[in-house]
């Protein structure tokens, strides 16, 4: 009984960081959590054995990049609509149907990271390398390379240490980290180019934004748009760059009528986020998707939309519009 109540109190201070590296590896936050509790199993096991020649932080991070290592070569890569076709430009054209065979990529929401970092720049920086632009171009790195690259410049190992993981030497392990550093490079090459909008200018940006969903203005959404905007609704792998040719789209396949749709702030992946909620047939606003957006100080220049209800539960919210939830209640 002490043991198992000394481990739990050396293990569980991690595992918020533990399921942010899992889904950094893996891009799902449902395959994240079955790795970190097949983790902390492990863990368990392994614990009368456990010497301390690392910290326990060390020693479970190691477990855990195993257990990701053995579950990506039975899985295939996880993909946003961008990663997998050219943007179309012809939005009156409905969107293709989805394709089962794809594995998406999937949002994570940052109340499951859990943070007790009392520094502001450790927040921000551990957040940082959740963002979903990043996470979708780790997933076009080759498992190794991606593990090599996250212990290396997200949690800061020494290549000696990466080397010691994989039974290799320093040599491979910087060789094959400057591959991943180019490739990655490669796969968002914008991601780093615009600082994010924060603060009172940002709430301004996105309370405008959502009013305009909410109302189905299409003129109040298009001045709330960057030029180069690019809006994706994985599992459909149709997707738009250019504000006239997104603006066009959600007004043909997106806004219902006004009122049908209401957003409720969130957060993922370090940015801001909406539960998108539709009214259906008994009048009640039914759990829809969960939206991502990039808010540059010019405009709103990303938006992905995941469609589905499977992830509100993770986001701690409800089936049905809050609101109309406690009224019926």
């Amino acid at each position: 009984m002490a043991q198992r109540v000394e481990f739990v109190q050396e293990t569980s201070p991690y595992r918020g960081e533990l399921l942010a590296h899992c889904y950094r590896m893996l891009g799902s936050v449902h395959d994240a959590e079955d790795l970190v509790q097949e983790t902390y199993l492990r863990a368990w096991r392994a614990y009368d054995g456990f010497e301390g020649r690392s910290s326990v932080r060390t020693w479970l991070y190691r477990i855990a990049t195993g257990a990701c290592l053995n579950a990506l070569e039975h899985s295939s890569r996880r993909s946003l609509p961008s990663g997998l076709m050219d943007a179309t430009y012809e939005p009156v054209v409905a969107p293709v149907a989805a394709r089962a065979e794809v594995s998406w990529l999937q949002p994570f929401p940052d109340r499951l990271l859990g943070t007790d970092a009392t520094d502001p720049a450790t927040i921000v920086a551990e957040r940082g390398s959740l963002r979903l632009a990043l996470i979708a171009a780790l997933q076009h790195l080759p498992a190794r390379q991606r593990a090599v690259l996250i212990l290396r410049d997200v949690l800061a190992w020494r290549a000696d240490e990466v080397a010691e993981f994989f039974g290799t030497t320093t040599a491979a392990v910087k060789s094959a980290l400057q591959r991943a550093r180019t490739q990655l490079k490669a796969a968002a090459p914008n991601e780093r180019a615009s600082v994010d909008l924060a603060g009172p200018d940002q709430r301004a940006l996105l309370d405008r934004y959502a009013a305009a969903f909410e109302n189905s203005d299409i003129a109040g959404l298009l001045h709330t748009l960057r030029d180069d905007v690019e809006f994706e609704m994985p599992p459909i792998p149709t997707w738009f760059s250019g504000r006239d040719e997104v603006v066009r789209f959600i007004g043909d396949y997106v806004l219902p009528a006004p009122g049908d749709l209401r957003l409720v702030r969130t957060s993922a992946n370090g940015q801001p986020a909406f539960a998108i909620y539709k009214r259906e047939t008994d009048g009640r606003h039914h759990a829809h998707g969960i939206q991502v957006v990039t808010a540059r100080a010019d405009g709103v220049s990303r938006i992905v939309t995941f469609l589905g209800t499977g992830l509100f539960p993770d986001f701690d919210l409800p089936s049905v519009h809050p609101y109309e939830l406690a009224v019926q209640r």
